[in-house]
């Protein structure tokens, strides 16, 4: 770069720091190198890009006002919650900026005798059930790091969690949105009516990871507190049997609230870390928990014992009460963070498989830990075939990252050769997109690209996610993002 474009940089950089600073306010703008170094990557540390701003908008109307400029300027901006995104999705873009949902934190309408929450994006997943507990309801989607994952974040991916199996994922509990859109316009799709009329943008909006707009409030549909719980602990010699387990329970008719399946690198993890009263000596582990009327649970309980007892379980216990059984869930809810024991390094992969392959998946992985020399703990929604093998290496290591990504992508190749899915609840973000033609060929991806396009025309919003190459979203006639002057100053391409 000449001394006089970064001099040109340096003064628009100084005149878009002023007009934010105008919306929001100078609290409101984060333009420090060392504040901004917490912005770089989300939880998937391995991907890091400095962005030029970060804006901590309050309100709707000053996420339009920021997203206009953006608009205006043909400058990239990325939608983010709390950052615990696995999948890059969060990444900021080369001289782009990073619009922080972190400061909408509104509970904005509690209705209970419709059964409705309406949030803000930057609510604590938790925090929706803790505000409906008194009256005896919850918010279903728990994802493993509800504590501290946000609503927008949720909606964003479409986040699961280990109740996932019976009650459904983020998409089956929102009910409508309001965003805005690339170009700043502020839209409402859905509602707080089941069957809302018209084309179901709710539906396409949850799970786009960011790409076709920034969420402001979410309408949620919340449920009753079950009548009966019963979580069962079972410990397995061979997470085999563990995995045949789950496809037997569900072929006898029993839906559970949540299957979960660790190895025993988890277990003792866990175990160090905890404290959940898992059998530290035991191959695998599988937690099941039963709820609905007392009289369905009580029925359901001893098919699920006679499962478990036909597929070799050496030891079943079920919770004694409130407490053991969150002491079991709090042991799962660990397990990633846990990993931290007994590797310096690890990396998470997010594949789905249908339930009957599950036995026959984890021997491909264990053979594919062998072939590339590198430890492989799994913990899973069973239930619903949503895999996370932990790779487990050490980035001090010459070579180990290239292997580990070398078997990721292996595993994530299996996962689709079973008939499966290379993202169950992670998203594609910036890590998976080189992945996702194992799946769609390009007339598919060009068709989703359309969609992007119709609501993103300049493709400024969160870009170089989910597609495996660089389709753009320039309309006729426009002249490239490359040669625009912002671009000429010296603030770099946008692909």
């Amino acid at each position: 770069m000449t001394t006089q474009h970064k001099s040109k940089s340096l003064s628009w950089k100084k005149k878009f720091r002023d007009k934010l600073i105008e919306i929001i306010g100078a609290t409101g703008v984060i333009s420090s190198d060392d504040e901004l170094i917490a912005y770089e990557c989300d939880a998937l540390t391995g991907y890091r890009i400095k962005p030029i701003f970060v804006v901590l908008p309050k309100t709707t109307e000053e996420v339009s006002a920021v997203i206009k400029e953006c608009h205006h300027e043909n400058i990239p901006f990325v939608p983010r919650g709390a950052g615990t995104g696995l999948s890059g999705g969060a990444l900021p873009t080369d001289e782009g900026i990073v619009i922080s949902l972190s400061r909408m934190t509104k509970i904005l309408d509690v209705d209970i005798p419709n059964q409705r929450v309406v949030v803000e994006p930057g609510v604590v997943n938790i925090s929706v059930t803790n505000a409906v507990s008194s009256s005896g309801y919850y918010y279903a989607p728990d994802p493993s790091s509800q504590i501290v994952c946000t609503i927008g974040g949720n909606v964003a991916e479409n986040s699961g969690g280990v109740h996932c199996l019976k009650y459904g994922v983020t998409t089956n509990h929102v009910l409508g949105l309001e965003m805005v859109l690339p170009d700043g316009e502020i839209i409402e799709v859905g509602g707080k009516t089941l069957d809302h009329p018209g084309y179901d943008l709710t539906g396409l909006v949850v799970g786009s990871e960011g790409l076709l707009g920034i969420v402001t409030k979410v309408t949620l549909k919340i449920i009753k507190k079950p009548e009966a719980v019963k979580t069962l602990l079972a410990s397995f010699d061979h997470i085999e049997d563990a995995g045949d387990s789950v496809s037997g329970i569900t072929a006898r008719g029993v839906i559970p609230a949540g299957m979960e399946i660790m190895d025993s690198f988890c277990i003792r993890a866990v175990e160090e870390a905890v404290g959940a009263g898992y059998p530290i000596d035991a191959g695998a582990i599988l937690l099941v928990e039963l709820d609905g009327p007392t009289a369905e649970v009580q029925a359901q309980l001893p098919i699920v014992e006679e499962v478990l007892k036909e597929n070799n379980a050496i030891q079943i216990k079920v919770a004694k009460d409130a407490k053991e059984r969150e002491l079991f869930w709090k042991g799962r809810k660990s397990a990633f963070p846990a990993m931290g024991r007994i590797s310096p390094d690890y990396y998470v992969q997010d594949g789905v498989i249908p339930r009957s392959k599950l036995a026959e998946v984890l021997r491909e992985i264990e053979e594919l830990s062998k072939k590339y020399g590198l430890r492989v703990a799994n913990v899973f929604h069973a239930g619903d075939g949503n895999l996370h093998p932990l790779v487990l290496y050490d980035s001090s290591k010459e070579g180990d990252l290239d292997k580990t990504l070398e078997l990721a992508g292996e595993i994530l190749q299996v996962c689709v050769d079973k008939g499966g899915s290379i993202t169950g609840e992670h998203g594609v973000g910036h890590d998976k997109k080189r992945f996702l033609s194992l799946m769609f060929d390009e007339n598919d991806l060009d068709t989703m690209n359309l969609l992007r396009c119709a609501f993103d025309t300049k493709g400024l919003c969160n870009p170089g996610k989910l597609f495996p190459t660089p389709r753009t979203c320039v309309e006729p006639g426009m002249k490239p993002f490359k040669e625009h002057p912002v671009q000429k100053a010296g603030l770099g391409e946008m692909y």
